[in-house]
């Protein structure tokens, strides 16, 4: 055996942290836990009764669809949604979130119709009734499932009782909202050119339009004979239209040319053909591209206010009919050269400019395309009776490619009939298609009913827009016709509301501003089954519509008690009332657009006394930026008209979520990224940093990658609590705790890092800057704690003795560091933080039940600040001294190292022995030069603390604190 006595094992005497907080997050499995546990205590009303009687701060769900599993999209929005209300709930107002759901219109009817074809089965044979009670049970299953997966993801709601536009109530209070409008003289019935989709067989308003980039449409020229002018050189000659639409040509009732335009007539010898001279060269081009060039003689030149009273005769005359009628020629100013032939087909079924023109002179439309997109069946022209060579019907829906196709019969009719000139599948423009079916959309003149833009609003004040009380609510609805004149209009008070109102970012405010100012009247109609009716009466003999408020309560009360169901004919009588006859009178049989639905839900939500948490006006709208046009614009429309103000006092907008390399997401493109699977994968709280994380204001980016990195974001915030939690082990504020004036100077700055964060925080609260918040949260707890404070407080929380100043001064501090960024990370990670806090205090209430604590104004200390900021940019230098040697193998950690600095870069205040502690250096003096300079130290290895210092005998000997700290170790055991 050796003689040599067996040195001493110090590391039962160093106070290591303790924790069983684990750093392997296991997110997935731990988070359905805590959601359980959050849903048996009530959270959500357990939060209400802490906020009760707080200011309130209200933000109202727009609804999404009920058709679907949750995609990124809604994580996002949701997460958006879920950190405005938990942020607020921080500063301690009362935040209550009522999420809901949007129920009726074309995607759910989509979906169950799709259902029918799978089984072969035509919804035109089921009773209207049966077929929206499939609509509700298909809607309310995806209720359903989204609502867990919202809960999920960590949302914290009255889930127990959302709103859902399908609910009786709802129903009822949606048509009361449409009487208002009734009411106060704003709806009327009107044929107009909408947008319709052929397929879906209904019009579809703006938001249901998107626009696909093609490169091979129609695009035709054709000639129209002349018949009259007053210009003798032109009879007999041909006017030429050039348009994409040939579907159009069998409806065609006029021509436009621009009165300031300049024209010509050339005689090829053939034909003489007049259009404008500006567009010769690209007409010509067109015409020899179809083995027709034309070349002639100039017969006639001059202005289009010469062509005044021109008259042509349609290609097709020889049909007789409506097709024998002649054309006029018309003065439009929306004729530009821009393209065409600078004279344009005017048919007012099928376009605004063509109709409003049409109009104006005495053309009406004659509604010749059916809802499904194929001409009527009496119609002269691919009507039902024009059949081919075999017998077959030639007639197909507009939007049939071949139908349009230079080959197909409307080219093959003009071809014949010598008008055709040229026809092409090669044109290249940008076309509107339906969002959902994915097939073309057409205008299509129907009658339809609209809510007016423009009509003096006589129920509302002249100047300063209030809201509006109707009978029952402490006013009265009658309009004053003597203030009609000087009312306001809807678009004229939208506007306005739209300048008071707050918009994060500010450029949604000159988008929303942009479309309220060139819309046309709101086109509330839909002729589908699922939706709210359009519940009112008109007089089968004069055509008016019956406003009646003793009809549209009792309509009102039966939609409310048994559901849109109640609006169907054998309740006329009972609507009416004994004075009226139901023979007389027309139940409407549209529905509303979906867009008025949810542009109410601020009437039978936020004023309802369903949800008494809640108030009007809202205090935020939060939705994707493509809502300027649908909710955000639907919500501002349908309160300016009824109440004289917007809903909202802020609207906050984001951007799309992309795949990795920017592009859209898309099934067929397999680049979707699922968020239930990352929720598998990763946990709900990555895919929460993640939206946290990313400049939602603006299109982002998801991707493995990126959540990999979101992962290791997070896995630095979880170390730096379960380093909290180890250090803060057993710590007892009464017994150990100590006052902030008595902290050392290290400690003091902290707390003014602390404050400094906190306000920083605050901020980003109140701008909904979520990515500042999470950014300047990860950054103090990296660049401020972890590289910096904790790595030089160690050292003293392992080493000190339990009882000296240094160790519970950092202890408190600790302490306090802990409640502030429990707090802060709370509304962010808060599956993480209910476990951080739960293995700290597993006693007390729910970490989400907390306010953020007001931090004591004295913590701020300018001066202090300054001179630590100066020594930890010395420290960056300092470091950087010593990697070279590290690297090098000279020495293993700057614990090694003796470090001179030069003096006149040491900030005031700070002795040697502070910079020694504070660089975590052997040793450090005071150079004269003007670098720093780093040795190996000379000195002997502490065996407790590890640290080389002077006073150290030999290495694994103990200096100085440490054998005084394992003395009393030893008295005491």
């Amino acid at each position: 055996m050796s003689d040599e006595p067996t040195q001493r094992d110090y590391r039962p005497t160093v106070f290591l942290p303790k924790t069983d907080f684990p750093m392997k997050a296991g997110l997935p499995q731990k988070e359905p836990g805590i959601q359980a546990k959050w849903e048996e205590i009530g959270l959500y009303e357990k939060l209400r009764e802490a906020r009760s009687r707080r200011e309130k701060f209200i933000l109202h769900d727009g609804p999404p669809y009920a058709n679907g599993d949750m995609h990124i999209g809604h994580a996002l929005n949701h997460v958006l949604k879920d950190t405005v209300v938990r942020t607020q709930s921080l500063l301690g107002k009362d935040a209550p979130y009522v999420p809901g759901w949007d129920c009726h219109g074309l995607p759910i009817e989509w979906k169950v119709e799709e259902l029918y074809r799978k089984k072969k089965k035509n919804k035109k044979d089921v009773p209207a009734k049966e077929f929206r009670a499939e609509c509700r049970e298909y809607a309310q299953k995806w209720v359903d499932v989204q609502r867990e997966q919202l809960k999920r993801l960590g949302i914290n709601g009255r889930w127990d009782k959302p709103y859902l536009t399908m609910r009786p109530k709802a129903e009822g209070a949606i048509v009361a909202e449409l009487h208002k409008f009734a009411e106060t003289g704003q709806l009327y019935r009107g044929a107009k050119p909408v947008m319709w989709s052929p397929v879906e067989e209904t019009a579809l308003a703006d938001a249901e339009v998107e626009y696909q980039d093609l490169t091979d449409s129609p695009q035709i020229d054709v000639a129209f004979e002349i018949v009259e002018s007053a210009i003798p050189e032109l009879v007999g000659a041909h006017a030429v239209i050039w348009t994409t639409t040939p579907w159009t040509i069998p409806v065609n009732q006029a021509l436009a040319y621009g009165p300031d335009v300049e024209y010509h007539a050339l005689d090829t010898g053939d034909k003489t053909l007049l259009y404008a001279v500006e567009r010769e060269f690209d007409f010509h081009f067109r015409l020899s591209a179809n083995d027709n060039p034309i070349s002639g003689k100039v017969v006639w030149k001059g202005k289009g206010s010469d062509l005044a009273g021109t008259i042509v005769r349609h290609p097709m005359h020889h049909l007789g009919g409506f097709y024998a009628k002649p054309r006029p020629m018309l003065a439009g100013d929306f004729v530009t050269t821009d393209s065409g032939t600078g004279i344009v087909h005017m048919s007012p079924d099928h376009g605004e400019d063509d109709f409003d023109l049409c109009k104006a002179n005495g053309i009406d439309p004659v509604f010749a395309v059916m809802g499904d997109g194929r001409y009527r069946d009496d119609w002269l022209w691919l009507g039902a009776n024009d059949l081919d060579a075999e017998g077959k019907e030639r007639r197909r829906s507009v939007i049939n490619k071949p139908f349009n196709a230079p080959e197909g019969p409307i080219c093959s009719d003009l071809r014949e009939a010598g008008a055709l000139l040229s026809a092409s599948a090669d044109y290249q423009h940008s076309y509107p298609h339906s969002w959902r079916s994915k097939a073309k959309v057409v205008y299509r003149c129907t009658p339809q009913w609209f809510i007016a833009i423009d009509e003096h609003l006589g129920h509302l004040p002249a100047i300063s827009p209030a809201e509006q009380r109707w009978e029952g609510e402490g006013g009265d609805s009658t309009i004053d016709e003597e203030v009609t004149a000087g009312s306001p209009t809807l678009r004229e008070i939208a506007l306005g509301e739209i300048a008071s109102t707050r918009f994060v970012p500010e450029k949604g405010r000159n988008r929303l501003r942009s479309m309220v100012e060139g819309r046309p009247d709101w086109l509330i109609s839909r002729q589908r089954a699922w939706g709210v009716p359009i519940a009112l009466f008109v007089h089968r003999e004069s055509g008016e519509l019956l406003v009646d408020p003793d009809v549209n309560r009792r309509i009102q009360t039966a939609i409310a008690n048994d559901t849109v169901d109640a609006w169907e004919e054998s309740r006329a009588a009972e609507y009416l009332g004994p004075d009226r006859n139901p023979d007389d009178y027309e139940m409407i049989g549209d529905i509303l657009d979906v867009w008025f639905d949810s542009g109410s839900t601020h009437a039978f939500v936020l004023e309802s006394d369903e949800w008494p948490e809640l108030q009007s006006p809202a205090d935020l709208y939060l939705e994707g930026s493509d809502q300027h046009r649908g909710w955000f614009q639907s919500s501002l429309l349908e309160s300016c008209g009824t109440r004289g103000r917007a809903p909202y006092k802020a609207v906050l907008t984001h951007g799309f979520t992309m795949d990795p390399k920017g592009m859209k997401m898309s099934k067929s493109l397999g680049n979707t990224v699922d968020p239930l699977k990352v929720m598998e994968q990763y946990g709900a709280d990555i895919i929460r940093l993640w939206a946290l994380s990313v400049d939602y204001t603006e299109d982002h980016r998801i991707g493995d990658e990126i959540l990999k990195g979101v992962g290791d974001t997070y896995r630095k915030l979880r170390n730096t609590f379960r380093y909290l939690l180890g250090a803060l082990s057993d710590f007892d504020y009464e017994s150990e705790g100590v006052e902030t004036a008595q902290m050392p100077e290290l400690e003091r700055y902290m707390l003014h890092r602390l404050a400094k964060l906190d306000a920083n925080l605050r901020t980003a609260i109140d701008d909904f800057d979520f990515n500042e918040y999470v950014r300047a949260l990860a950054e103090f707890t990296n660049e401020d704690l972890s590289a910096f404070f904790f790595d030089i407080r160690k050292d003293r929380l392992y080493c000190d003795a339990p009882d000296g100043l240094e160790r519970r001064a950092y202890r408190t501090m600790l302490d306090i560091l802990f409640q502030a960024l429990i707090r802060y990370t709370a509304p962010v990670l808060v599956y993480t933080a209910e476990e951080v806090w739960s293995t700290r205090f597993p006693d007390r209430a729910s970490i989400h039940l907390e306010e953020l604590r007001e931090l004591p104004a004295e913590w701020i200390d300018g001066a202090l600040a300054g001179r630590f900021d100066a020594m930890r940019e010395l420290r960056e230098d300092v470091m950087e001294a010593i990697e070279p040697l590290r690297r090098e193998k000279t020495i293993r950690s700057g614990l090694e190292a003796d470090v001179s600095v030069p003096s006149s870069a040491i900030p005031d205040g700070f002795s040697d022995a502070d910079l020694a502690e504070l660089f975590i250096a052997a040793t450090v003096v005071r150079g004269q030069g003007s670098t720093v300079e780093v040795t190996r130290t000379s000195d002997n290895k502490c065996g407790r603390c590890w640290r080389l210092v002077p006073d150290v005998a030999e290495d694994g000997a103990l200096c100085s604190r440490c054998d005084e700290v394992v003395t009393e170790m030893d008295a005491a055991a």
